[in-house]
Order: structure tokens, then sequence, then C-alpha cells
């Protein structure tokens, strides 16, 4: 979209990875749902009011998107281009749609986290959540995951197979720009914290409480703001770490847990207290949560798929092949989004 033509070869893996990691969405949402088998009802049945639909719709088209963008990759492998040449050279054909392809897949993305901000900001009851910025939060941070998820699995794929090769002058400059978009999420998430303590407002401070000094403060402060956000931006802005490349891989991984935490705390932090309507009940009420061994193991499982799959992808399709733009020029798609 930009005509940064020489971040293209990047894009073929970026394409791969956006497209397991919203497979992983996908199973995660049907095992969620309790009835999978309604699946098409966001679809069919339009609720245009609320957010969560709008996150369904989004995430749908979304993986439509990166699916036409990923046919022609596959369709690049000689066991597709053996069998069945015509079927190749059609699917092949996608790639002329790739600019139009990218500018639908930029817009769904960035609605879709905005949109999953926007789920939790409606909601009035949970005071914590009732708040316009995490629409822009999820989507700044989903730009600091996103690349660095990228960039990550493209190191770690060429440390440890030789089908895999990269211009580490392209990962050195993308990592860059994600320690940039780190320090904009440094910026935008203190504040985001901050406001908060300025007055007192049932259920929101006692949430806030929670987060600074009680149960999530060691995620809040070492797992999110120390690890996740202030040392990868300090690692991937300075040139001399950055071009050490286990210490740059170091910082990549701390931006995707950074991610990882943030969500969490998020999610967690809005349905830890709850405040009642009683009027005998003024005082905000306290849960907890710990997973259950089913949502462990499904959440390990949809892993696992995407490791097996990018796994595969590195071996048989050159998912991570930055040489491939000068060979097949027709199977290195333009980077569709955000993460």
């Amino acid at each position: 979209i930009l005509g940064l033509k020489q971040y293209q070869p990047v894009a073929r893996t970026a394409v791969f990875v956006g497209f397991l990691c919203y497979s992983i969405a996908m199973i995660m949402l049907l095992l969620d749902i309790g009835r999978p088998d309604r699946f098409y009802y966001g679809f069919v049945f339009w609720n245009p009011h609320s957010p969560l639909w709008e996150v369904t719709m989004c995430i749908g088209l979304y993986f439509t998107v990166l699916t036409l963008e990923v046919l022609p990759i596959l369709a690049g492998n000689d066991f597709f281009k053996g069998r069945w040449p015509k079927l190749v050279e059609k699917v092949e054909g996608l790639h002329h749609f790739s600019p139009v392809l990218a500018i639908a897949g930029l817009g769904l993305s960035m609605l879709h986290q905005s949109s999953l901000g926007a789920t939790y900001g409606v909601l009035i009851a949970r005071p914590i959540w009732y708040r316009p910025g995490l629409a822009v939060l999820f989507i700044v941070s989903a730009m600091c995951a996103g690349p660095s998820l990228t960039i990550f699995a493209s190191q770690l794929a060429a440390s440890l197979s030789k089908k895999a090769n990269v211009n580490n002058e392209l990962l050195d400059q993308l990592s860059r720009f994600v320690g940039w978009v780190l320090a904009a999420y440094l910026y935008l998430r203190f504040w985001d914290v901050f406001s908060m303590s300025y007055t007192y407002e049932p259920g929101r401070t006692e949430a806030l409480r929670i987060l600074t000094k009680g149960s999530l403060s060691a995620n809040f402060w070492l797992g999110e703001m120390l690890f996740g956000i202030f040392l990868p931006m300090v690692i991937l802005l300075s040139k001399r770490l950055r071009e050490r490349v286990p210490i740059r891989m170091l910082g990549l991984l701390l931006a995707i847990g950074g991610l990882i935490a943030y969500r969490w705390d998020t999610v967690m932090v809005g349905q830890m207290v709850v405040t009642s309507v009683l009027p005998q009940e003024l005082l905000p009420r306290y849960t907890q949560y710990v997973p259950s061994l089913v949502e462990i193991l499904a959440g390990a499982g949809a892993i696992a798929f995407a490791l097996t799959a990018f796994t595969l992808g590195v071996l048989y399709l050159r998912i991570v092949d930055h040489r491939v733009e000068e060979a097949h020029p027709a199977a290195a798609p333009v980077l569709a989004g955000t993460d």
C-alpha cells in the first residue's frame, strides 16, 4: 500500500503467520460458543448494534482475505503444480488482486482490533472497562505483536532449518519499527492507567488496585510494563543490541509476551470486581479465576496445530525465503494487515 517494495519478501511470511493465527482464533471461537453448529448465525442474523457482532464479521471476512492470499503460496508447491496445473494457474492469478486484498485486509484487521477493544469499552457495568481508549490500545498492541511474531518466526526458522533463508537487514529494519511502536504503546498505556487514579469510582478504583497492587500486579508491572514493553523497546531501538540476533529475538519474544500479558490483564481485571445493584450491598465483591485443564489443553492444542502447520510451510512452501521474490514473483503476496 505504501510502496515499500523492499519489504515484500517478508510479506509472504506475514500472510502465512496471520492465516495460522486467525485459524487459531476460529478454532477457539468454535470451541467457546457452546453451539459450534451455529457458527454461521452471526453472518446470517445481523446485529449491527453489537461490537461483538462486528468482531465476528471482521474475523470471518479477514480470514477469507488471508485465505485468498495464502492460496497462491500453496499453488507454488511442485506437488500441486504437477497434478492440477490448470487449477494452479488460475489460483496464481489471485496475486494480481493483492493490492485490493491488502487494502481490504488492513481495514478489516484494524476494525477487528478496535471493535474488540470497544466490546469491553462500552460495558458500563464494568467500570474498569468503560472507557474509549481500549479500542486504540488494542490496535497499537496488535501493531507491536503482529510484526514481532512474524520476525521472530522468520529468525527462528532460519536458525533451525536450511529451507529458511532470511535477509537480516530487512528484519533489523522491521525490528526497529516495532521498537518505535512500543514507545507509542508505552506512552498510551501509561496514561490509560494513570488517568484512572485521579478520582474514586466504585468498581473501577478497586479493579485498578487489583491491577497495580493486588493479585495481577506482578503480571502488570513485570510481565506487561517492564518485560513486555520497556525492555523490548530498549532492545529494538538500540542498534548495538538489535544487531545481535539472539538479543533481537529475545526482544521480539518479550513484545509478544507483553501483548499476552496486556490482554490477560484487561480481560481478567474487569471480571474480578463485582459491584452489586442492591442498596444493602454497597461494597464491591472480589472473585478469582484459574484456567481449567480443559481450557489449557484446548489452547495448547490450537497452538500445536499452528506450530505444525508453520513447520510444514517452512519445509515445503518456502514460507520463510527472502530470495523467493526473485525466482517466483507471483508467489509473494502483499502484506494484508497489522496482526
